[in-house]
């Protein structure tokens, strides 16, 4: 299904990259206003802050609700910026909206959840809303296209995603694992559909923001949406992920923001010969999968089984080792070769079972 989108209303003088701030929570009106007139002097047109804070576990700050969304719009009505927070079910649009709200965000648990996000989208009928819908929790790029159309076929076109990472269990250097691949790939389902980045959750530390802003505006993301808060150490919520509204401005002056018209002229002979190369890939992988044929009509005369785990363990041992040698990384070639093993026992599994 195609999107019907219409442009984002932003400021005129506003150019790429988009960039939302503000505090992960709203916590006080003077927090919030204090927050607002700093990112405003630094030239800052949007304005995030969560009303609402859904918690892993309950005992923690869940946001002052209705409360805070006055703070919000006297922001708005002091600064002249733009005003976005988090949603998750139809009465918190319902309030959103009477609050005059200009952004609506809905939260990675909310668009896991396609009950969820039905409520919204019927909340949202009629309404011309501008909403932005963060990646669901897991690595689902299904479940995140599927929340969008929802919301597209409430009759919203001013719509835009925001890539928050992936939680995953082993935890790293990431609070949720960037797994750059999906967003990616959202952008080629999708062209037109804007693609924000948030440093502040896929990192976790306030130390990753300024390098994964470099990564998405290298990948030719549209925007931002970085948690800033005038006093950082002392926030209620995710306080070890949000920078000062200077320490915001020192990374955006430092940002490097690739030209996405710069014509490809320069490049297509480059590209003419990877498209050949893919090409010789493709025939050697087809040599490869029928000599596997092969290899499977042998066993299938010998009684043997399909899986040969030793043989299995030398191949991927041995290519990753020559994938290093050549530049490349070990796990890349692994995972190469983990996926030319799978189809090869899917082919020799044909034979068999002939």
């Amino acid at each position: 299904m195609e999107l019907e989108l219409k442009p984002l209303q932003l400021p005129s003088d506003m150019e790429r990259p988009i960039v939302i701030a503000g505090p992960c929570s709203a916590e006080t009106e003077e927090q919030v206003m204090t927050t607002a007139r700093q990112l405003a002097q630094k030239g800052c047109h949007m304005f995030r802050a969560g009303a609402w804070k859904p918690r892993t576990k309950p005992g923690g700050f869940e946001g002052n609700g209705e409360k805070a969304l006055p703070w919000l719009k006297r922001v708005k009505e002091e600064t002249g910026m733009l005003v976005a927070t988090e949603v998750a079910t139809p009465h918190h649009v319902e309030l959103a909206l009477e609050y005059g709200i200009d952004i609506l965000w809905i939260g990675a648990r909310t668009s896991a959840n396609p009950f969820a996000m039905q409520d919204i989208a019927d909340a949202l009928k009629g309404t011309d809303a501008t909403v932005f819908v963060k990646n669901p929790v897991n690595p689902d790029l299904e479940l995140w296209i599927g929340a969008l159309e929802r919301i597209n076929q409430a009759g919203i076109t001013r719509l835009a995603a925001i890539h928050r990472g992936f939680s995953s269990y082993d935890k790293k250097i990431y609070r949720n694992l960037p797994m750059w691949q999906i967003p990616i790939e959202l952008r080629r389902r999708i062209p037109a559909l804007p693609i924000v980045s948030d440093p502040s959750h896929i990192g976790g530390r306030r130390e990753l923001v300024a390098p994964l802003c470099q990564q998405a505006m290298d990948l030719g993301f549209d925007g931002l949406i970085v948690e800033s808060h005038c006093d950082p150490d002392n926030a209620w919520s995710d306080a070890k992920q949000q920078v000062t509204p200077d320490v915001l401005d020192y990374i955006l002056s430092l940002l490097v923001v690739r030209d996405e018209k710069v014509t490809t002229e320069g490049i297509n002979e480059l590209r003419k010969q990877i498209d050949e190369l893919d090409n010789q890939l493709m025939n050697l992988l087809a040599k490869r999968m029928r000599v596997c044929r092969e290899i499977g009509q042998y066993k299938k005369e010998h009684n043997m089984t399909v899986l040969q785990a030793t043989r299995y363990g030398e191949i991927l041992d041995k290519r990753g080792a020559q994938g290093a040698l050549c530049g490349m990384s070990a796990d890349f070639v692994k995972n190469v070769f983990e996926s030319v093993h799978e189809e090869s026992v899917r082919q020799q599994m044909e034979i068999i079972n002939k």
